[in-house]
């Protein structure tokens, strides 16, 4: 009689069949292990990205603020020149408002009272042409030397000079030619 191992057969199917299940469970935890890694990474990477996106939009949003303080910066700055400008402008005029008055002063000043006498002093520009009469050529040569002297005058040129007799006096009569430092 022949012997059949039927058992041996079904124990061998049985753990073929137990293998292939437990290769087949190993192969779907696997795959359900690298799912859900992978899920993780695309939610950690999903999240980072909102993040970063959320930086952007908060910077460009402090970059527009920043811009537009920046046109005001340049704004104010010119507005400052300008200020600045019409100050000196202002500045300027101030001087030049009482610059006539300190001009005839300091002539006036250098005027010596029994030597010289002025008849006409008027401006043209940086020119300044002064007449009048002095007692004699010295008189009105040392008047020339303290025109020179002046803070206000730059140069002093004899124009004419010839004498003259007035009520019976006999005095020079001159013509000078000034330039002034500055208007």
């Amino acid at each position: 009689m022949i012997k059949i191992n039927l058992l041996y057969r079904s124990v061998a199917e049985k753990e073929k069949k137990t293998n292939i299940a437990r290769q087949l469970v190993i192969v779907v935890v696997a795959t359900v292990i690298f799912a859900i890694l992978i899920a993780s990474a695309q939610i950690f990477m999903m999240r980072s990205i909102a993040n970063i996106e959320g930086d952007i939009k908060a910077r460009e949003t402090r970059l527009v603020a920043l811009k537009k303080i920046l046109g005001e910066i340049d704004d104010i700055r010119m507005e400052k020149q300008t200020l600045e400008r019409k100050l000196a402008v202002i500045k300027r005029l101030e001087e030049d408002r009482l610059y006539p008055v300190r001009l005839l002063d300091e002539i006036n000043a250098m005027v010596l009272p029994k030597d010289v006498r002025l008849t006409k002093v008027s401006e043209q520009g940086p020119q300044l042409s002064i007449e009048g009469v002095g007692r004699d050529n010295i008189a009105v040569a040392l008047f020339m030397k303290n025109l020179e002297l002046s803070r206000y005058i730059q140069s002093v040129e004899l124009v004419s000079s010839r004498q003259v007799t007035i009520s019976g006096v006999n005095v020079n009569q001159f013509s000078l030619s000034c330039v002034k430092k500055r208007s």
